[in-house]
């Protein structure tokens, strides 16, 4: 019988105005120093005010540091870090999308353990405490509420991530309206994402890959794939937007223990490199390294049980093959639907600029490891040509 672990946020609280309703359960987590990480969109448009406002009513000091860029920096964390420090905070909330959920994580390690963060990067290597944590999604996308995983941008353009159960937060608030207000290109490449982490958890070549990892892959895309139009071309409705965010958090729940793979390393180069979103990246390479693993047995099983439970096929007689390379191309028709780009060229990125990418690819080791076939720098490079 085979064996494996299954960890995740021990405390989800989800539905309309969910932090007010959990605001006695947040304060007493938190203690009474607060350090309220988040950035200036969020706080720009007002998403933050309420939560930030009832902070201040039942607490000694909250602190906001509203500085969190996309795919955010080495020294915007330390910069947290450091006024978490100064101001004596006792928690820590993540309020908005991946990035300041990820800035939020580490923050809160470093306050609470205060190890050197050259030391936590990587699987398993940081040892703790941290301090109390909660975050907050304000996005349908990253899944980072209730995953292990921090990604922080190190240097001109090397993504390094920190992987532990440490960094799990203490309590995840969804509230389905704080994604109302999402643009209809970042509902959709968030959206996408959140496939992304899905479909990579159900077919990961991680000895983790369990039965409870891929159920959740399966509620996941059914919500996601069954919501995005919706979402994206009908913005405020409640029930499409409440469903794109469950589906992200299932999402994040699967990848969190069957970990993600060649989607994800192939995709941080063209964020880190060329300051594409992170979720856009995943789109615009999801289909090409899918028809790369396609090629692996075990790789075409997963994407054709997948196609059996997202698009089922009329014709029993369909094999493998088919049904591995029908959900492929439907996933590439949907990208394309939504109004993503779907070609590296279309954001900007030159021909000559492949062979970098595909060396840069090659240091996220953590995630190839997990990819259902093995892919060389060569191979790396021919799915980016692909992708052009």
């Amino acid at each position: 019988m085979d064996s494996f672990n299954f960890n995740t946020t021990p405390g989800i609280r989800f539905g309309n105005h969910s932090f007010l309703d959990n605001l006695e359960e947040i304060k007493k987590c938190l203690g009474d120093r607060i350090l309220f990480i988040t950035d200036k969109g969020i706080i720009n448009l007002g998403l933050a005010n309420n939560a930030i406002s009832s902070l201040e009513d039942a607490s000694e000091l909250v602190v906001i540091f509203d500085e969190i860029e996309p795919d955010p920096s080495l020294s915007t964390l330390e910069k947290a870090i450091a006024i978490g420090q100064s101001s004596k905070c006792t928690g820590v909330i993540g309020y908005g999308g991946g990035s300041s959920m990820d800035v939020a994580k580490l923050t809160s390690l470093i306050l609470g353990s205060s190890e050197n963060l050259d030391s936590v990067w990587g699987v398993g290597a940081a040892r703790g405490p941290r301090l109390p944590l909660v975050l907050v999604p304000t996005t349908a996308g990253t899944g980072s509420e209730v995953t292990p995983v921090s990604i922080i941008t190190v240097g001109e353009n090397e993504k390094r991530g920190v992987s532990s159960s440490i960094i799990l937060p203490d309590l995840a608030i969804l509230d389905p309206l704080l994604t109302i207000g999402l643009p209809q290109k970042i509902t959709a490449a968030t959206g996408v994402d959140a496939m992304v982490h899905a479909i990579e958890a159900y077919s990961s070549k991680n000895k983790n890959n369990n039965p409870i990892s891929r159920m959740y892959a399966i509620e996941a895309l059914k919500l996601l794939i069954g919501s995005i139009d919706k979402a994206v071309f009908h913005g405020d409705s409640e029930k499409a937007r409440a469903n794109m965010l469950k589906g992200s958090m299932f999402a994040g729940i699967a990848f969190a223990n069957s970990p993600v793979a060649a989607v994800h390393a192939l995709a941080y180069p063209i964020g880190g490199i060329f300051h594409i979103p992170h979720g856009l990246s995943n789109a615009l390479i999801l289909p090409y390294v899918l028809r790369f693993n396609q090629l692996d047995q075990k790789a075409a099983h997963a994407y054709a049980d997948l196609c059996d439970y997202i698009w089922p096929l009329k014709d029993p007689k369909k094999g493998i093959q088919y049904k591995s390379s029908f959900f492929i191309e439907k996933l590439a028709e949907l990208s394309e639907r939504l109004g993503l780009e779907t070609r590296l060229r279309d954001v900007g990125i030159p021909k000559e600029s492949c062979e970098k990418m595909a060396k840069e690819s090659m240091k996220q080791t953590r995630l190839l490891v997990n990819n259902p076939r093995c892919i060389t720098e060569k191979d790396s490079l021919d799915i980016y040509l692909a992708a052009w």
